[in-house]
């Protein structure tokens, strides 16, 4: 059987995200296995956090950026070989580096954010270089995807996470501090960062455009300020239970508050592929079309994994973890619901039509509603409030481009989703998770 034909571009990238994800999540596993204690855990978690927080919202937005202008760049057309990748490997590297920097001026105040004791950051200056290298490696896959290379694609995520899996781990296991772990977790950055150097050398051309970074920069300007309102939810909920509660309880919320393992990175996946599609009016109809048959497809096997995990996850975590983290299952139980609002991919289309503004309101609404139902919630019900707050916040979120597409555009749900199909799979994950609930 000839396996190259079934490898495509979305099939690769999804692979990759799920073998990052299983990487991350053994890390996880081992560390609630070793000789650390739940508070340096906490630190673990914290330190992924603060990295996370202030870079999230540009990395995600430019590179959905990326994959509408690759192909249909005002400055330079669709020309084979341009300029495009240098000049973002440049912008990336400098949004991280100022996202380093901000992150060390601004210790004091984290510290008081995340009420970690001090007034300095714990590892500081591992997280500094994990910062500045972490955030331009993610272009890595997308270079790949555009390239048309899925073998290479699977090979690198392969080596590179194993990699990081070792590195991370196995100086704990020896029983040395954490900070070593985290030392292992630049060091693999740091050959990504060389890897994507190679990838930029051999398809771009090295020359900076002002032109192309102007169109870019405001191309990316409202997604990045969307993903920062939209995206931040799970940052704010952290933030939250971290202001209320000692690090052992967010150890406890952040283990738990993980959507559907593989649920995000296969949509996403799905998702980025698609969007190009979106981008030429002509076909758009076939788009939708796409659109509608993929996530038919995804939803046969996703929902009913998902419905699995509900109902055995109270059983699972203290055999996965430890009994510590026995309260994360409820946690992780409720974050699965927001799957039933990602299939609802609306900030898809809307990207493809290069068309924002909507989305940046949408993400605005949602954050209102997050925080103030958060802070309403965590006083009424504890961490379990928080998680409930951000279901609520999605599907608001998701509710409002929909009646936006059929007001401006006259595109209904049923253009690009199978109502029925999605509704008897929700309607069954809803009542799994009240079952789950009674026992």
């Amino acid at each position: 059987m000839n396996f190259k034909k079934h490898i495509t571009e979305i099939r690769a990238l999804q692979f990759f995200q799920i073998f990052r994800f299983g990487i991350l999540l053994l890390i996880s596993i081992v560390f609630t296995k070793s000789k650390l204690g739940i508070g340096e855990i906490g630190v673990y978690e914290t330190f992924l956090l603060i990295a996370g927080s202030v870079s999230f919202f540009w990395i995600g937005a430019m590179l959905q950026s990326l994959l509408s202008v690759f192909k249909n760049s005002n400055t330079f057309g669709k020309n084979e070989k341009n300029p495009i990748l240098f000049n973002i490997f440049l912008i990336f590297s400098v949004f991280s580096l100022l996202s380093a920097v901000l992150v060390f001026v601004s210790q004091s105040f984290i510290s008081s954010l995340f009420s970690i004791s001090g007034q300095q950051i714990p590892y500081m200056k591992i997280l500094f270089m994990y910062i500045a290298v972490s955030g331009p490696v993610n272009l890595v896959e997308y270079i790949y995807l555009l390239m048309k290379k899925p073998g290479r694609l699977i090979i690198y995520g392969v080596l590179s996470f194993t990699l990081q899996l070792l590195c991370v781990t196995l100086p704990v296991l020896f029983g040395y501090d954490l900070g070593y772990g985290l030392y292992g977790l630049v060091l693999v950055n740091s050959l990504r960062f060389l890897w994507l150097a190679g990838l930029i050398f051999r398809y771009s051309e090295i020359k900076i455009s002002w032109s192309f970074l102007k169109e870019f920069l405001i191309l990316s300007f409202p997604l990045v300020l969307s993903i920062l309102l939209s995206g931040s939810a799970q940052y704010i909920d952290g933030f939250l239970v971290s202001y209320k509660y000692d690090e052992a309880t967010l150890a406890i919320f952040r283990y738990g508050a993980r959507e559907m393992p593989f649920v995000v990175l296969l949509l996403d996946a799905f998702g980025n592929a698609i969007t190009p599609a979106f981008s030429d009016q002509s076909n758009r109809a076939a788009a939708l079309n796409e659109l509608k048959r993929g996530t038919a497809n995804l939803m046969h096997w996703l929902f009913p994994i998902s419905i699995f995990f509900v109902l055995t996850s109270k059983f699972l975590f203290p055999v996965v973890f430890n009994s510590y983290f026995t309260e994360s299952a409820l946690i992780f139980n409720i974050y699965i619901l927001i799957m039933i609002s990602r299939f609802l991919f609306t900030r898809i289309i809307l990207i493809g039509i290069k068309e924002t503004k909507p989305i940046f309101f949408s993400s605005l609404i949602e954050i209102i509603i997050n925080i103030t139902l958060s802070i309403l919630f965590i006083n009424l019900w504890g961490i379990p409030g928080v998680a409930i707050a951000t279901v609520i916040s999605y599907v608001v979120e998701k509710l409002y481009l929909v009646v936006y597409l059929k007001s401006k555009h006259n595109i209904v749900p049923d253009d690009y989703l199978n109502i029925r199909t999605f509704s008897f799979y929700s309607i069954g994950l809803i009542s799994a998770f009240l079952l789950s609930l009674l026992y």
